[in-house]
C-alpha cells in the first residue's frame, strides 16, 4: 500500500490513535485475576504560549495536539509577529468551535494576566529567561508545563567528511533556517585546528553559492525580524573580544534589518557570543587539537536542545551519544530531525522540559490514566487481619516477586499446611 509523505504523520498519529488507546497491560501476581490498562484522558484546559520565529506553525502545531486529546485551548500567539497573532484571532474562531479555542492577542500585560490562571497545563515555546518566569507562575497551582527553548546548539565537525555537502547542510540549518532565527540552528561548529582552514573556505564557498556576492539584496536570506533582536546581534559582534574574529560577512543593512553570513574563527568561549544564544545569522567556528576534545566544550555549557556530529566514524558517533546530553542528536544533518513524526522533540535542563510531535503532542495534552478491573475471585486470606508468621511469610514471598519464594516460605511455615 502506497502512502504519500505528507499524509504520513497523519496516518501514523491516526494509527496510534486507534490501536493504541485504552493500552492493555498485565494485570500482575498480587491483582490475579484481573484486567489492567492505561487509558489517556484529556488534562481539561490548557494555555499554549507560541514563539514569533516560526509563528503560525508554533501555534498551530500543539494546539493540534491538545485538540486530539480532547483539550480546550486558550492560544496567546507572539505580539513580536502581530500579523500572524491577527490571522490567527480571525481565522481559529470561524473554522473552529468557540468553545473549544481562545485567541489572546497583546504582549506582556496580557500574557502575564493569563498566567495569573489557573490553568491544566501550560505549553510555552521561546526562551530560558521566559521559561522560568512561566514556571514560577505554573508553580503557583501546581501546573505542569512544557518549555520548548532553545540553546547553543553545537555542531562538530570531523576531518573524514565529504567537506562540501557537509558544508551546504551546515549552512542550509544556519541561514536556511530563518537566517539562524530557529531553536536548532546550529549556534557554533567546533572543528580542529588543523582542519578549520579547510572547513572555512567551504563554507565560504557555500554561502558565495547561496547568497551570491551582494546576500544583503539575496532575496533567500531572511531579514532579522526587528530592531531589538538586530541591536543585540550588534552588540555580540561589536563585542571587543570577538571583532577581530570576523573571517568571512560582517556586512549590515541597519534599515532593512539584515545581517550578512558571518563567520568568525576562535571566538573565546568565555565571551558574550559564546555566553548566550545567539538566535541569528552569526556562526563562530571554535577549534580544539584533536575532535574529542569538542565534547568538553559541549558539556562546558548547559544542554542544549539540538546537538549535530558531523562524522564517518562509528566509535566517534557512539562516544557522542553516549557523551552529549541534548534535546536530540543528529549525524551529518542538521536541523531536519525535527521533521521526523516519530521521533519526540523536546528540550532538556536548560533548552526545556516535554516532547511533542505527532503521537508525542498526544502525549504531552494527556494524562495517563491507570484502569484496573479486578474479578470478585482470587481472594487472599494471607491479605487480610490477623497476620500470622505463615501469612507474614506469604506475604513476604508475594512482595519479593517470587512466586517460588512464596511457596517456599508458606511451606516453611506451615510445613506444608494452608496458611489461614
Amino acid at each position: 500500500m502506497r502512502i504519500d509523505c505528507c499524509f504520513w504523520p497523519v496516518f501514523c498519529f491516526c494509527f496510534r490513535f486507534c490501536f493504541c488507546f485504552p493500552l492493555q497491560v498485565p494485570g500482575g501476581l498480587l491483582t490475579f485475576p484481573s484486567a489492567a490498562s492505561v487509558a489517556a484522558e484529556p488534562l481539561g484546559v490548557v494555555l499554549v504560549i507560541s514563539a514569533w520565529n516560526y509563528p503560525f506553525l508554533l501555534a498551530i502545531d500543539p494546539v493540534v495536539g491538545a485538540f486530539a486529546a480532547g483539550n480546550a485551548v486558550a492560544l496567546k500567539p507572539s505580539e513580536v509577529a502581530p500579523a500572524t497573532s491577527l490571522l490567527l484571532a480571525d481565522l481559529l474562531p470561524r473554522y473552529v468551535d468557540p468553545s473549544c479555542v481562545r485567541v489572546v492577542q497583546g504582549g506582556i500585560a496580557e500574557t502575564t494576566a493569563l498566567l495569573e490562571l489557573q490553568w491544566d497545563k501550560i505549553f510555552y515555546t521561546g526562551n530560558s529567561r521566559v521559561g522560568r518566569i512561566v514556571m514560577s507562575y505554573a508553580a503557583k497551582h501546581l501546573t505542569p508545563v512544557v518549555l520548548e527553548l532553545g540553546g547553543k546548539c553545537p555542531v562538530v565537525v570531523d576531518s573524514d567528511v565529504n567537506l562540501h555537502v557537509a558544508a551546504k547542510r551546515i549552512a542550509a540549518g544556519k541561514w536556511g533556517c530563518n537566517s539562524g532565527q530557529a531553536c536548532v540552528s546550529p549556534d557554533y561548529v567546533v572543528t580542529t585546528k588543523s582542519f578549520a582552514p579547510k572547513l572555512l573556505e567551504s563554507l565560504k564557498r557555500v554561502l558565495f553559492e547561496f547568497y551570491g556576492e551582494e546576500p544583503l539584496r539575496s532575496p533567500d536570506l531572511s531579514r532579522v525580524v526587528n530592531s531589538n533582536h538586530f541591536n543585540r546581534l550588534m552588540a555580540l559582534m561589536d563585542d571587543y573580544s570577538v571583532s577581530g574574529n570576523v573571517a568571512f560577512g560582517g556586512q549590515i543593512d541597519e534599515r532593512r534589518l539584515r545581517i550578512a553570513p558571518t563567520l568568525l574563527l576562535d571566538v573565546p568561549l568565555d565571551s558574550a557570543m559564546m555566553k548566550e544564544e545567539i538566535f541569528g545569522p552569526l556562526l563562530p567556528i571554535i577549534t580544539v587539537d584533536k575532535i574529542g576534545e569538542s565534547f568538553a566544550v559541549i558539556n562546558s555549557m548547559p544542554k542544549p536542545l539540538a546537538a549535530y556530529l558531523f562524522s564517518n566514524d562509528g566509535q566517534l558517533k557512539q562516544q557522542f551519544e553516549r557523551t552529549v546530553s541534548a534535546g536530540g542528536i543528529m549525524f551529518n544533518d542538521t536541523g531536519i530531525h525535527l521533521t521526523n513524526p516519530n521521533l519526540p522533540f523536546g528540550g532538556v535542563g536548560e533548552s526545556g522540559m516535554g516532547a511533542y510531535h505527532g503521537a508525542f503532542s498526544f502525549d504531552a495534552f494527556s494524562h495517563r490514566k491507570a484502569v484496573l478491573d479486578r474479578s470478585f475471585l482470587g481472594e487472599a486470606r494471607a491479605r487480610y487481619p490477623p497476620y500470622t508468621p505463615a501469612k507474614l511469610a506469604i506475604l513476604r514471598g508475594v512482595l519479593n516477586g517470587s512466586p517460588l519464594a512464596t511457596v517456599q516460605a508458606a511451606a516453611g511455615c506451615t510445613g506444608g499446611a494452608s496458611a489461614d
